[in-house]
């Protein structure tokens, strides 16, 4: 999905330098191309919590995570037709992707509560279904950043559970 629309098979062939038939070869199909792509993005968005929480503070590192979710989110808008599609075909199952996404929040929550800094009583599922939320209601960027900031502080540890 280009900025203007979508964009034809041809177009992203010669993008990657390869020529139409490579491309087909490989992805016989429109939907077959945004699923490889989907499952690709989607295990690199999971498997960067792992990497964020090795290298930074597990405050920080669930806040840049937000941010890399935030991304791979967004860059999903223009495609939901697409993804759709192969959402209803089974080539993608929604279960599946909430499972990655929770598990990397779990994890970035379990460094969190090991070393004191985020509460114990968070759910990963329930954050991922407040930064959800904080995306689909938020009516600018500036104004998802506020929220996911808001979130942030409601998982430190010391925010008062009621």
């Amino acid at each position: 999905m280009g900025k203007d629309g979508p964009v034809s098979l041809e177009a992203i062939a010669r993008d990657a330098g390869v020529g139409i038939g490579t491309l087909y070869r490989h992805f016989p199909s429109r939907e077959a191309l945004i699923e490889a792509v989907y499952r690709a993005e989607l295990a690199e968005v999971s498997a960067s919590a792992a990497d964020l929480s090795g290298r930074y503070p597990p405050p920080v590192a669930l806040r840049r995570w937000m941010d890399r979710y935030a991304t791979f989110v967004a860059a999903k808008k223009g495609m939901a037709e697409s993804l759709r599609t192969i959402f209803e075909s089974g080539a993608v199952d929604h279960r599946d992707t909430k499972a990655s996404i929770t598990g990397a929040v779990q994890t970035l929550l379990d460094a969190g509560i090991t070393d004191g800094s985020l509460r114990a009583d968070v759910r990963a599922e329930d954050v991922v279904s407040s930064l959800l939320g904080i995306f689909l209601a938020s009516g600018s960027a500036e104004q998802a950043q506020r929220m996911l900031d808001l979130l942030l502080a409601g998982i430190r540890a010391g925010a008062v559970a009621t």
